[in-house]
């Protein structure tokens, strides 16, 4: 990887303090970038921009809390007279069958993932308007692409995504502003291990469902999403990118 690809830039991460959000922000950083963690976990983050050093920072921010958006992003903003990457990785899961979920849990998935990542766009938006350059990413899910049981707001969330990238790439890309989403596969990371742990059968029926049979690994994740913000894809806007070892298009 080049150490300068994005030098200079700063980068916000939501839900940046594990997982493939925290692998997202070490891509980032060490490639020349800045980083800013937004997330709910103060400890976490605490532990992150300890362990990343002093080109991290972070923000306490609970996404569905919209009305402190404004202020999460004037006061990055203000900090570094840029932001030149948004990633929209925050969010919860929930398995649940349909009739069990309540109205309620329905629409905490949708404020998380949809109106959260808004929230921030839209603050966003008018930064990059002025630097005439800016790049957006929604973290969706194959949820989005196949059919999954038991996950009916997570999937509505996530396939909101998909047509929030198309509007907002038809909306901003003169201003030169990119927008794309990732739908990862089955990433090895610790939510994925403890879901299987008891449950080998899953895992094999995974495995046996994709072509490249392996899990994939959040580096993989990170990486895509780095491309996508780089030179290299300047031509790359409105894209679902699936990073899913060929489980999406698997039989």
């Amino acid at each position: 990887m080049d150490a300068n690809r994005h030098s200079g830039k700063v980068v916000v991460v939501t839900g940046g303090s594990s997982g493939i959000g925290k692998e997202i922000a070490r891509t980032f950083l060490s490639q020349g970038a800045f980083v800013e963690l937004v997330g709910l976990d103060e400890g976490g983050l605490i532990e992150t921009q300890k362990e990343f050093g002093e080109k991290c920072a972070y923000k306490v921010h609970d996404v569905t809390n919209t009305e402190y958006a404004k202020n999460v992003i004037e006061s990055i903003y203000n900090k570094h007279d840029r932001i030149d990457v948004l990633v929209n990785n925050a969010g919860i899961h929930q398995k649940k069958s349909t009739e069990e979920m309540s109205v309620a849990e329905f629409n905490k998935m949708l404020n998380v993932h949809v109106t959260g990542a808004f929230s921030l766009v839209s603050e966003v938006l008018p930064i990059m308007k002025k630097q005439n350059s800016g790049n957006i990413i929604f973290m969706a899910s194959m949820a989005a692409i196949i059919g999954l049981p038991e996950v009916i707001s997570y999937a509505a969330a996530k396939s909101a995504y998909v047509g929030m990238v198309r509007s907002l790439t038809s909306e901003v890309a003169g201003w030169n502003i990119r927008v794309n989403a990732i739908a990862p596969g089955w990433i090895n990371t610790p939510l994925l291990r403890k879901a299987l742990v008891d449950n080998k059968d899953r895992a094999q029926k995974i495995l046996e469902r994709t072509p490249m049979n392996k899990f994939g690994d959040s580096e993989d994740i990170a990486n895509a999403t780095s491309f996508l913000c780089s030179e290299e894809a300047k031509f790359i806007t409105g894209v679902l990118l699936p990073v899913d070892g060929g489980a999406s298009i698997g039989f």
